[in-house]
């Protein structure tokens, strides 16, 4: 099967229950249609490691009880608050949580594209985070004396999920100026990506395109989605849907407000879908 030939549920179907996946904040290209499909599909025990925050994505399937552990630095629905569904699942327990910080997920996820244990870091040394993770380890410097620093393990998703503006034939697809997601497809297993648009031609054959393209050998399967993003919005191509994401996070203040969201947006599939 060609890379671009997949639906939004055969991108789904293809992320077991307790998959590690890797997701973008909500300004660098969430794919919202595929994190619908997840929750109507019932998926469950979801490792979710935030690129380095998640914002909506990750609030509707914490709430729609699809997370098992977050590995994070924020869950923020920016100028709203802090995300309803995520503070609800925290107060209850009824998800692990990893704090983490913005470097040392990009330095865990570096490890991983580069193939090697861990990476090296020294901002987090002496916060509470280094006490609470027990997967991170404080040594000497080997090239220097009295020098500690932090070691981050490397951070291996099973998936890396996204939506792009475009993407072409041959599996490549252009992610601009949005180089977290680049980090995100290397240290992936699996790469899984929607695209407003499939186009013809070679994006990295074109100068103007190629600086800011995965290239398909990255990237396992595409699936074409009109406005994937939505609500949240994507650059060059649409802004956020204020209006509805302040709806949900209304609504998401209680649990049968919530269920109500997703019975009206989430459970019945959108024929655009």
């Amino acid at each position: 099967m060609s890379a671009t030939s997949f639906t939004v549920e055969q991108l789904a179907q293809r992320i077991p229950d307790g998959a590690k996946i890797a997701l973008p904040p909500d300004y660098s290209g969430c794919a919202m249609q595929v994190v619908r499909a997840l929750i109507r599909r019932g998926a469950r025990n979801l490792h979710i490691v935030g690129v380095p925050s998640v914002g909506l994505q990750g609030d509707m399937l914490i709430g729609a009880g699809c997370v098992g552990t977050l590995e994070t630095a924020a869950v923020t629905m920016g100028e709203l608050g802090i995300a309803p569904r995520f503070i609800a699942a925290a107060k209850a327990g009824s998800i692990k949580l990893r704090d983490g910080t913005c470097p040392a997920i990009h330095a865990g996820l570096q490890a991983a594209e580069k193939g090697i244990p861990y990476m090296p870091l020294r901002g987090v040394l002496g916060s509470d985070l280094v006490a609470h993770r027990d997967d991170w380890k404080v040594a000497d410097n080997p090239f220097g004396e009295n020098d500690p620093i932090l070691l981050v393990p490397a951070i291996k998703p099973d998936v890396a999920l996204f939506h792009v503006r475009k993407a072409d034939r041959k599996g490549n697809v252009w992610i601009g100026v949005r180089r977290e997601l680049m980090l995100m497809a290397h240290a992936a297993k699996e790469c899984l990506v929607t695209a407003e648009e499939i186009v013809e031609g070679d994006l990295l054959a074109d100068e103007a395109t190629a600086a800011g393209t995965i290239p398909g050998l990255y990237v396992t399967a595409i699936a074409e989605a009109k406005e994937g993003a939505w609500p949240v919005g994507l650059g060059g191509a649409y802004p956020a849907d204020a209006a509805h994401i302040a709806d949900y996070y209304e609504q998401a203040r209680s649990d049968e407000g919530f269920q109500s969201y997703l019975a009206e947006h989430v459970l019945t599939r959108n024929a655009a879908e």
